[in-house]
């Protein structure tokens, strides 16, 4: 197998961890972006950006979310079932009880249907690895009180609810600006790349627009390789978020960051919607081998994409 090609990531994923991208997530063409509401082609693309955040900043996420513990590992997310049926979960954590944090995310409502195959998780995940399991939902949705329990006989199975929506995201962009640059440090920007998803007086678009705004400054107490991660997750939900004309309007905060000057330059100007969808991947976690088969686009071809790639 060819291995990845010697480039300067700011955004590359530890290959050990799954993301666990789609192919729904693409087109038949590959094409995908940039204008327009992209739900309906990205139906995942929220779910990846928020995995990302999480593998790369959990330390700052979990006492974000209501967790006091930190975890001490990343643990496996793919179980084998008797049936030799693969089962993906979002994200395993090792808690220093030995104990399992299960970290799901949900942009919709969460039905019977979700909180049965969380319950089969926990099952599975308990007697595979003798553990016990916690289960954590964090819920995007606009549903104001989503189901958390199910009876299920004599039983009730229960999730801990993060709702992003219950958070201000004007109060996180109020914080920031009454800081100087050399008192910001990660936990106060990873909850900026949430906001897109959280409630506010503040446009979706403007919270986006002063994110990226953000993002690309420099602080001493935050690595250029911390910003540009975050960068591309804030970037995948404006993608989901907003439709073509309100990107049209922050393209020139995107194209200040070194992700959007990638983004626009290799992508737009050139019209390769192809470089957009190879970088995604990669900053996804897959290797070119992976990306080249799914996009249907020959190995060599990728490798030189990745490679000349300003913004890796």
């Amino acid at each position: 197998m060819q291995e990845k090609p010697n480039v300067k990531t700011h955004l590359k994923t530890d290959p050990n961890t799954d993301l666990n991208t789609n192919d729904k997530n693409l087109t038949p063409n590959g094409s995908d972006m940039v204008a327009g509401n992209q739900e309906a082609v990205y139906p995942q693309l929220e779910d990846a950006a928020l995995k990302v955040a999480v593998q790369f900043f959990s330390d700052e996420l979990f006492p974000y979310l209501g967790m006091d513990e930190k975890p001490v590992a990343v643990m496996p997310t793919e179980m084998v079932h008797l049936e030799v049926k693969k089962m993906y979960e979002d994200f395993n954590f090792l808690m220093r009880d030995n104990s399992w944090v299960h970290i799901e995310f949900e942009s919709d409502s969460i039905t019977k249907k979700d909180l049965r195959r969380f319950r089969e998780y926990e099952a599975v995940t308990s007697s595979t690895y003798g553990v016990d399991v916690t289960t954590v939902v964090v819920c995007s949705a606009k549903v104001k009180h989503p189901m958390s329990e199910l009876r299920v006989g004599m039983n009730t199975y229960r999730v801990k609810i993060v709702r992003l929506r219950d958070t201000d995201a004007d109060v996180i962009l109020r914080n920031l600006s009454e800081k100087e640059n050399s008192q910001i440090c990660k936990n106060d920007l990873v909850p900026l790349v949430l906001t897109p998803l959280m409630d506010g007086d503040i446009s979706e678009k403007e919270r986006i627009r002063q994110g990226f705004k953000w993002l690309n400054r420099k602080y001493p107490k935050v690595t250029e390789e911390d910003l540009g991660r975050m960068q591309a997750v804030l970037y995948a939900l404006a993608v989901k978020t907003l439709n073509s004309e309100d990107l049209e309007e922050i393209k020139e905060a995107i194209s200040m960051t070194i992700l959007g000057q990638m983004l626009m330059e290799d992508g737009i100007k050139k019209g390769k919607q192809e470089v957009i969808n190879i970088v995604k991947l990669y900053i996804q976690g897959e290797s070119p081998e992976t990306i080249a088969k799914k996009l249907q686009i020959p190995l060599d071809e990728v490798s030189k994409i990745l490679e000349d790639s300003t913004f890796i």
